[in-house]
């Protein structure tokens, strides 16, 4: 469901299209800039308190990558004032230093609010959905 102002909405899409465009090029700063100070990351069930670190742990995780595509789609994004839910589809090609890639289809459910008249994300849970290996067959 979108529901809102759609010029809301339309931030909030670019927000995740910033968080995937520092996906991609392993930009911390980039990558960093859509998180609230006091965010939450539920990522893959280990729960991160606040952007430091959720930002020092997704710097561990991109580190064990040569390179990343990362494409995302919203599934929902609804807007009640300064606050608001999305879910967002992932698509994801990582290739990792020791040579093998993977392929992974994700899923975050978001919270967010606007403050200081920008949005960002204040709780993020990413799960996995699909994932392929070619090196498992």
């Amino acid at each position: 469901m979108f529901t809102g102002k759609i010029e809301d909405r339309l931030e909030i899409r670019e927000l995740a299209e910033i968080y995937g465009d520092g996906v991609v090029r392993m930009d911390k700063d980039t990558w960093a800039s859509v998180w609230a100070d006091d965010a939450d990351w539920d990522f893959m069930g280990m729960q991160l308190k606040g952007r430091e670190q959720i930002v020092e742990t997704w710097l561990g995780a991109m580190s064990n990558f040569d390179a990343v595509s990362f494409s995302c789609v919203p599934a929902a994004i609804e807007v009640d004032g300064d606050k608001a839910t999305s879910r967002i589809q992932t698509q994801e090609v990582l290739k990792a230093k020791d040579g093998t890639t993977r392929m992974i289809g994700g899923l975050y459910t978001d919270e967010l609010e606007k403050r200081d008249g920008r949005w960002v994300y204040t709780k993020r849970a990413f799960a996995i959905v699909a994932e392929y290996n070619p090196q498992e067959g």
